[in-house]
């Protein structure tokens, strides 16, 4: 047993590696961790310390000698060559340098001071077992709408469900398919395959967690690991969100307006393919990132370049949090991780609250004079001559008592009644091509406040309108 005792200065690097030495025939390490919390002024932030562990590869960014993190959740784990705390990977325990790998997230004005123990136990190593990872393909319905949430966390990180508990949630949810999104760590893509089945597809990723913001890295190759280990000023970023597509993912920046220490995006948005607009609960981050998202809309309507889709997850953790709410609804060839993802990417989809929600946006063209008319759906582009008349509709099920937008680059150019109590109906609203560059849908639950608006109830990606 060793002993490792330090105190970090306010100011401390990121990360601070300690190094142990791990002799030949280690049959298991064990890592346990204790740190002061002293009284802080109201206002101060007080310690908090992360922890991990990387092997005698090494720490060098890219993760070769990555073998878990579990943040701030656990006070103690271990590793053998058969099995691993929850956060960790299983594997040999090869003779050499180990180290373990601390995290300030924040320092207190004292200071920071740890005792980290190690314990190295004798013995014969286990057989890693292999990996065995979830199908890319469930049962589907062909091309149709398909119901995903993409943000959640179980024990492997810092939530407190097991895969199959997160997998009843999202079949009790309604949810057709999932995104393992552990903090800075791919353990648990192994244990997924199980959760899995006919009726619910499991994709891999990873939160990737910085200093200076979250990204999901979604639906990647199983065992991708993706480093956290940089700061927007470093310049790395874009060679990660690069590894994040060449092994099939989608980059995709979590509630980008959170202010939760280190949450908020500060790295851009130009290696993003999708922005997580709309997290949990629906509070005023999310009315800031509904905000900052139609503005890049509207900036890329109008330099004509490409378009970032929005989606939502429900960020999950333990009870009370509920898997599926939010949840993105996406039109997909087939509930296959490919077709899910093209659908994401394109940006087909929608966010509701529920399952019980559901919508159509469609934009159509006047067939009147020489044109012959068209019609465009979520995500897609209707095409017609500048003076052409559009009729924009919008049908809703399963949300009472809300209230109807809709919002072009104009801004919200319409506002219904509220809907029926049978939380069904339609709405129409004309316009012309010349008028409107794109047109999206906002449901909004009922405000005792007046012009401000409610809580969403569900919100679409945008129809385009291009004139010729």
């Amino acid at each position: 047993m060793t002993s490792l005792r330090g105190t970090l200065a306010p100011g401390s690097p990121d990360y601070v590696y300690l190094p142990i030495e791990v002799p030949p025939g280690t049959g298991e390490l064990k890592v346990s961790y204790t740190y002061d919390k002293p009284s802080v002024p109201p206002g101060t932030l007080g310690n908090a310390l992360d922890i991990g562990l990387f092997d005698e590869r090494g720490t060098e960014p890219g993760g070769r000698g990555f073998r878990g993190w579990s943040g701030g959740a656990r006070s103690e784990f271990f590793v053998r060559a058969d099995e691993a705390t929850p956060g960790y990977l299983p594997g040999p325990l090869n003779p050499g340098t180990w180290y373990i790998a601390l995290g300030p997230y924040t320092v207190a004005p004292q200071g920071l001071s740890y005792e980290v123990t190690v314990t190295l136990t004798e013995g014969t190593t286990g057989k890693t077992p292999e990996p065995v990872y979830p199908p890319d393909r469930a049962r589907g319905r062909g091309r149709d709408w398909y119901r995903g949430d993409c943000h959640l966390h179980s024990w492997h990180s810092d939530g407190r469900r097991t895969p199959a508990e997160i997998a009843d949630l999202a079949r009790a949810a309604g949810l057709d398919f999932i995104n393992s999104s552990d903090h800075n760590t791919n353990a648990s893509h192994a244990h997924w395959a199980d959760a899995a089945g006919d009726d619910l597809l499991v994709l891999l990723g990873e939160e990737v967690t910085t200093r200076n913001g979250h990204v999901l890295a979604l639906g990647t190759d199983p065992g991708t690991f993706v480093d956290w280990r940089y700061r927007a000023r470093d310049g790395r970023w874009a060679h990660f969100a690069r590894a994040i597509r060449r092994a099939g993912g989608l980059v995709v920046p979590a509630h980008p307006h959170a202010d939760c220490v280190g949450c908020g995006w500060r790295f851009g948005f130009a290696e993003a393919n999708v922005v997580e607009v709309w997290n949990g609960m629906w509070t005023p981050d999310d009315e800031v990132a509904l905000a900052a998202w139609d503005a890049l809309l509207v900036t890329s309507v109008r330099a004509g370049r490409g378009w970032l889709p929005a989606m939502g997850d429900s960020d999950a953790h333990r009870d009370p949090d509920v898997v599926g709410h939010p949840q993105t609804v996406v039109l997909a060839e087939d509930l296959t991780r490919q077709a899910v993802l093209e659908g994401l990417r394109a940006g087909r989809s929608y966010v509701a609250e529920s399952k019980a929600v559901s919508l159509a946006l469609t934009a159509t063209a006047d067939r009147g004079g020489e044109y012959g008319g068209g019609q465009a759906g979520i995500g897609e582009r209707l095409t017609a001559p500048a003076g052409t008349p559009v009729t924009v509709r919008l049908e809703v099920a399963g949300a009472p008592r809300c209230s109807v937008r809709l919002v072009t680059d104009q801004g919200v150019v319409f506002t219904g009644a509220p809907l029926p109590v049978s939380g069904s109906g339609a709405v129409e609203w004309r316009t012309s091509m010349a008028h409107a560059a794109y047109v999206r849908a906002e449901l909004r639950h009922e405000t005792a406040l007046g012009p401000v608006p409610g809580a969403m109830a569900a919100f679409t990606n945008p129809v385009f309108l291009t004139a010729t």
